[in-house]
């Protein structure tokens, strides 16, 4: 018995857009990329089976492969990972639906790209600057060093939750700088929940194609001024995940 098959929505794009020969959707064999117009509308979409489970990292990749590389060259409207309608039809009642807020989101967006600046404290510098800065919990360190977990677990217990709070008053600290520092050159900024204990920044910028250069140079100079104690990463242009997508119109 053949398997049912849906129609996996990637973003909303202008109608003129049109996706590569190369294009690779979710699934396994990936499916073939197309695009479903209505007006002034076009919606990615490809083939996937409905019973066929969906989330692995390959999914994952294609699914930001495909919005990533579209909106180098058009506005896009993410629409939220694992969306899954059951033909068409439905397709075009989502745009048909919502055209006019769809249509007025991807001229905002247009010649603007997303940014993410992430960066992670190196442990070993956070924690050494810290214990000298700071002598209460120095002494809790003096206190482990050397003796076995069970013996000492009270005194790491408080010294785990002293580098925590240290952790998250610092990494507040370094997004208020980066955006201050970067900020001029974007027309919106995110600070995005961290991903790992030791994350010191974490924020997503929406940068006019005109202004990418001078967002690069002024992160890669924040960057600069940290060496050593943070280290950073430049993710972009990817699409604007953090700003707008189809499910916050709808919703």
């Amino acid at each position: 018995m053949a398997q049912e098959t849906g129609l996996f929505i990637y973003g909303i794009v202008p109608s003129d857009v049109e996706p590569t020969p190369e294009a690779e959707g979710v699934g396994s064999p990936p499916g073939e990329v197309t695009a479903i117009r209505h007006g002034e509308l076009a919606a990615l979409v490809s083939a996937v089976g409905l019973e066929e489970p969906l989330g692995r990292p390959a999914d994952l990749m294609a699914y930001e492969t495909l919005l990533d590389g579209t909106v180098v060259v058009a506005p896009v409207l993410p629409v939220r990972f694992g969306t899954v309608v059951t033909g068409e039809d439905a397709v075009d009642e989502l745009l048909d639906a919502h055209h006019d807020r769809f249509a007025a989101a991807l001229a905002e967006l247009e010649d603007h790209l997303q940014y993410t600046v992430h960066g992670r404290f190196d442990e070993q510098e956070f924690i050494g600057g810290f214990l000298a800065g700071n002598a209460s919990a120095a002494a809790l360190a003096d206190q482990v060093r050397g003796r076995p977990e069970a013996e000492s677990r009270e005194p790491r217990i408080r010294l785990g939750e002293m580098i925590s709070q240290a952790v998250e008053l610092h990494r507040e600290a370094e997004n208020r700088e980066l955006i201050d520092a970067v900020g001029r050159y974007a027309v919106a900024d995110v600070a995005r929940p961290p991903s790992h204990e030791l994350d010191a920044v974490n924020v997503a910028f929406l940068v006019g194609t005109d202004d990418e250069e001078e967002f690069v140079r002024a992160v890669e100079e924040f960057a600069e001024q940290r060496r050593g104690l943070i280290r950073m990463r430049l993710r972009g242009p990817v699409a604007p995940y953090d700003f707008v997508s189809a499910h916050q119109l709808v919703e």
